[in-house]
């Protein structure tokens, strides 16, 4: 076991700026764990309609599905990277990372890993809805920050009819309306 070496690899998700928002030339983009802990938080304080999600494997989930970017880096659509590929470098660099923890983490971290990617569970399908989310919900941060709310479109565009649990629906229909009412503002009367 090799824990230095993991959470020295893990922490480099600190310092990993999201690919996204540096490829639009934002300024201070959010690293990779801070996209993880709003995440993580939002598994805590939301639950889907039926009330029975397990929260604590949503949260676990939030944490790890990311976690193979502390060595294959954040990979996007715009790296011209065929998904399998993508998909390959993140199991390999989850099978490394098992090496460094004990066999009962490992097991855990892979399973984890896999769920989220095969997307074959209720907590998976939320968690992913959650990333989702999450990504739209900073891009507004962003299109706030600088005074332009279209600057990011491109991200809104990407998720729309994407969300599959009513809570996160509910959630992206808020931020969207919030965000039109900032697009067009009402004219104030005289």
């Amino acid at each position: 076991m090799e824990m230095l070496k993991f959470l020295t690899l893990v922490g480099k998700l600190k310092r990993t700026k999201r690919s996204g928002w540096v490829a639009n030339g934002i300024k201070d983009p959010e690293s990779v764990s801070d996209h993880m802990y709003r995440m993580s938080i939002m598994a805590l304080v939301l639950n889907d309609s039926s009330g029975k999600l397990n929260r604590d494997h949503c949260i676990k989930l939030s944490l790890v599905h990311d976690l193979a970017e502390c060595i294959v880096g954040d990979i996007t659509p715009h790296d011209n990277v065929p998904q399998e590929e993508k998909h390959r470098r993140e199991v390999g660099a989850m099978q490394h990372l098992g090496t460094l923890v004990d066999m009962d983490v490992a097991k855990e971290l892979h399973d984890l890993f896999m769920e989220y990617e095969n997307q074959d569970t209720p907590e998976s399908r939320f968690v992913k809805d959650l990333d989702r989310f999450d990504m739209v919900l900073q891009a507004h941060h962003y299109e706030e920050e600088v005074n332009d709310h279209k600057k990011l479109e491109e991200f809104f565009q990407s998720v729309k009819g994407k969300f599959t649990t009513d809570v996160v629906k509910d959630l992206f229909e808020k931020l969207s309306e919030n965000r039109n009412l900032k697009q067009c503002p009402r004219e104030n009367s005289l």
